[in-house]
């Protein structure tokens, strides 16, 4: 198992290939994960394997960090592309998300303007107002929709939270756009289940929720390391480059991670 967690409330920066380099806004502990999924492929590991008895970082941390580090590179001329909302776990669900937001959009302002401000999230908790709002103010919105199946997410992504699919889809199309949808495809099993996603079944029936929520773009990956759930195996190239093709000829911009 190759997991682990981020330093909080800000780590990095990394070099990412689809946004730059990149600055890390962690909302959760550096301690342990607070989430509203319990992925089995989460890169942080199972909820049972990471708890922790900390609670969200304060917004008063968090903006005096991320100043700290922004006026730091700015000093020493460092180029900054994004700074991304991500973390050990799902940085909407923490009560100061809307305020965390204005901060960094703030400090991106007056420290890295060319920079963009992501958010990272399940989508779980995209439909709240304040939320929903803060995420209309991001430069990139990447909400997470992994299938269309309900027994799917069940067993995958394990929500911690009420999660209806329909309701999932018409949250993601409220943003009129303003979403890029993420989505990991996989093969293996685990506990006897298959966990192959990239059949007709499941990209068919995907593929036409993309049009319902018509976003600017879409990013499809598969996992690069050994999984939490052993079991777990990567797509094929082939078969994300197929689906990849697809999504294009829906008209939407699709990101490939293999």
């Amino acid at each position: 198992m190759s997991t682990f967690l981020n330093k909080s409330p800000v780590f990095g920066p990394v070099t990412s290939r689809r946004f730059g380099v990149s600055l890390g806004v962690n909302l959760m502990p550096a301690t342990g994960k607070i989430c509203t999924f319990d992925c089995l492929y989460c890169e942080n590991g199972l909820d049972a394997q990471r708890r922790t008895h900390d609670g969200y970082t304060g917004l008063g941390q968090v903006t005096d960090a991320l100043e700290r580090t922004l006026a730091d590179m700015a000093e020493r001329g460092e180029h900054l592309d994004d700074i991304c909302f991500a973390g050990n776990g799902e940085p909407t669900a923490s009560p100061t998300f809307p305020q965390a937001v204005d901060v960094a959009l703030a400090l991106r302002d007056r420290y890295a303007p060319d920079a963009h401000v992501t958010v990272l999230s399940s989508g779980t908790q995209a439909g709240r107002p304040a939320v929903h709002a803060a995420l209309m103010r991001v430069d990139r919105n990447v909400l997470k929709l992994d299938t269309v199946d309900p027994a799917y997410v069940a067993a995958l992504d394990r929500p911690k939270v009420p999660y209806d699919v329909e309701r999932q889809i018409e949250t993601l199309a409220s943003f009129s756009g303003h979403v890029i949808v993420q989505t990991i495809f996989l093969r293996g099993s685990y506990e006897g289940r298959s966990f192959d996603n990239t059949d007709e079944g499941h990209v068919g029936a995907w593929l036409s929720a993309l049009v319902r929520i018509q976003p600017r773009g879409v990013t499809i990956y598969t996992v690069d390391r050994d999984t939490p759930a052993a079991g777990l195996t990567k797509a094929p190239r082939d078969a994300l480059d197929t689906i990849a093709r697809r999504v294009r000829e829906l008209g939407f911009p699709c990101a490939v991670g293999y």
